[in-house]
């Protein structure tokens, strides 16, 4: 995909999963189902919405983005800071937040040039590269994957 296409496709993403949280009751929202709320989530998107850009920055840099030193353990250490950080129990806030922090990174994204989207800075993560564009829609498929199992949770009665 170009750089455009790969900004609709996070755009999208983002819409789908605002739209899911848009309609949960905050005592849902607030609910752990597995290890997490859907509140969780949410600060876990916001952190990696920043975190993107930074790992952006570090690529174009020829450095491993730095979260990947959190890979073997599942990002778990990085995801809890962001749950720590974004703490707020408040529904709007946090979308708020996460709308802003959403924001922040597509407009750093669109001003990356095409020629630097795919391209091979030498990063190497198990063996393959590491693109800006591998990095964004990566991004985007966490936005899907929490949406579907946000929605998931609601409808299996967990929610």
């Amino acid at each position: 995909m170009t750089r455009e296409k790969d900004l609709q496709a996070l755009q999208s993403a983002f819409e789908t999963f605002t739209a899911c949280m848009s309609t949960l009751p905050i005592p849902v929202f607030l609910r752990p189902v597995t290890q997490w709320a859907p509140r969780d989530v949410v600060a876990h998107l916001i952190g990696w919405n920043r975190y993107t850009r930074t790992g952006c920055e570090q690529i174009r840099q020829g450095m491993i983005p730095f979260y990947f030193a959190d890979a073997a353990d599942d990002f778990r250490h990085v995801n809890a800071t962001s749950v720590q950080t974004y703490a707020s129990q408040e529904k709007p806030a946090l979308i708020e937040e996460l709308t802003a922090s959403f924001q922040e990174l597509r407009r750093f994204l669109s001003s990356i040039p095409p020629e630097a989207w795919k391209a091979d800075y030498g990063v190497r993560y198990q063996g393959g590269p590491v693109t800006i564009a591998n990095t964004v829609a990566a991004l985007s498929r966490d936005y899907l994957e929490h949406a579907k199992d946000i929605e998931s949770w609601v409808t299996s009665g967990n929610g």
